[in-house]
């Protein structure tokens, strides 16, 4: 059952449906737990159909809560084209969110925008988030003066309505498609 403690992180390594909180391996899902003790590795295998949720190299969509100069916070609601039940959140660090130097993350994102981003790291049950590759990025952003869907021109975005240029880091496919 999801909660129950498997081992320490002394013995052993936690693997696939498996986590660690104060040295203690817990499961992450309901199923098998399998004790490897050859690799020192625990992991649980589902039982049937599972809800999806977030792993280390999943693609996710989600939309961001706030900004801070340093960092992101972002509410994830789906994984590749699959759209989560749970809540799940995820931060985005100012080093993670472009190849070249970036000053502050608000030239990266603001809050509502809607951005697709790597799972770089699951450390202490909290996902981290990288929005490094040319198809990763803000894929809809709204106006901060107004609310308004803001439009690509070039490299920047422009509120059609209000007229405001704004930067952000954006996706390839910035605009094009559904949600």
């Amino acid at each position: 059952m999801p909660g129950e403690p498997l081992g320490v992180i002394e013995e052993f390594i936690p693997d696939s449906g498996a986590y660690t909180k104060d040295g203690i391996i817990y499961s992450k899902i309901i199923g098998c737990a399998l004790i490897d003790f050859k690799n020192k590795r625990v992991s649980v295998f589902p039982i049937g159909h599972v809800a999806k949720v977030p792993k280390v190299g999943s693609i996710i969509i989600g939309q961001v809560s706030a900004v801070q100069p340093q960092m992101a916070t972002v509410r994830i609601f789906k994984i590749g084209k699959k759209a989560l039940s749970g809540f799940f959140s995820g931060l985005l660090h100012v080093s993670d969110a472009q190849s070249r130097f970036v000053e502050s993350m608000f030239n990266i994102c603001k809050p509502s925008d809607i951005i697709r981003a790597e799972i770089i790291s699951e450390k202490n049950r909290i996902y981290h988030l990288s929005t490094k590759g040319k198809n990763l990025g803000v894929v809809y952003a709204f106006c901060s003066n107004c609310g308004y869907l803001l439009e690509q021109r070039y490299r920047d975005l422009q509120c059609p309505r209000c007229g405001k240029i704004e930067k952000r880091k954006i996706a390839i496919d910035y605009g094009k498609g559904m949600i």
